[in-house]
């Protein structure tokens, strides 16, 4: 397997090394401050979140557009006894699972059966035009994406 420096671009390593480190930072407790002035930090709180909601997963894109050229940054929320069928995206996609377990597939043949989970805190490189299904089974588990558009879901299953 090939290390993880060798097959992301720099700016894509310090983008999951970034956020890797914002997660283990721990919350520190001190006295409230005035808002930030909004053109040095944007701050976009959970109630602000503009979700698309569906019966399979809830998607907010944070950041881009994952249909146009440039990097985008999606949060999933798969809700569950929820599967994606068997695709591929041309374009390689970094995803942390931020909580609940992630269950993924690969292969054309759908066997939700024999899907792997993913703990929350795990890295996953959805590696361009490989086949997978992914989802989550018994509880929500809330996904951050980040990828370079435009991005494409391809149907590849093998019925």
């Amino acid at each position: 397997m090939e290390k993880l420096e060798n097959i992301m671009s720099p700016s894509q390593r310090l983008l999951v090394s970034a956020l890797a480190a914002a997660a283990l930072l721990p919350v520190l407790p001190g006295r409230a401050a005035e808002k930030p002035d909004p053109k040095m930090i944007s701050i976009t709180l959970p109630d602000q979140i503009n979700w698309r909601k569906s019966e399979n997963a809830d998607v907010a894109t944070i950041q881009g557009d994952p249909n146009k050229a440039g990097i985008y940054i999606q949060l999933i929320k798969w809700h569950p006894g929820h599967m994606s069928r068997p695709h591929y995206h041309p374009e390689e996609r970094y995803i942390w699972v931020i909580s609940g377990t992630w269950w993924v597939g690969t292969g054309p043949k759908y066997d939700p059966d024999s899907t792997y989970p993913v703990p929350a805190g795990s890295l996953v490189i959805d590696h361009s035009n490989q086949i997978h299904y992914d989802g989550a089974k018994e509880g929500d588990c809330m996904l951050y994406i980040v990828g370079m558009g435009p991005s494409k879901t391809v149907p590849a299953e093998q019925k």
